[in-house]
């Protein structure tokens, strides 16, 4: 399996913002071949100890089968599209891909 976690720093962080780019997610992100989790939300205000990272605004959090399903989700169309519609408004974007058992 692969991990595949993305990490979004909005230049625009606010609540209608940050709301929107989750629903984007679940809208052009979720359900495709090969995922087996999917999943998407906000930094976790209840978290403020030392160890948190807060320098991202929005989570998506994906596991797929394996490294062809995600080499798949990368060059497919709902992918492309919601790069197109949301990339704009990222400030930074961090990519977390790790090997799974």
């Amino acid at each position: 399996m692969l991990a595949h976690m993305v990490y979004f720093k909005l230049k625009d962080d606010s609540p209608s913002a940050q709301a929107a780019l989750v629903k984007g997610s679940k809208e052009f992100l979720s359900g495709h071949p090969g995922m087996i989790h999917f999943s998407v939300g906000k930094v976790a205000d209840a978290y403020r100890r030392d160890v948190n990272d807060r320098d991202w605004d929005v989570a998506l959090h994906l596991v797929f089968e394996d490294h062809q399903a995600h080499d798949t989700y990368q060059s497919s169309p709902r992918h492309n599209q919601f790069i197109a519609k949301f990339k704009e408004n990222w400030a930074k974007v961090r990519v977390f891909d790790a090997d799974t058992l």
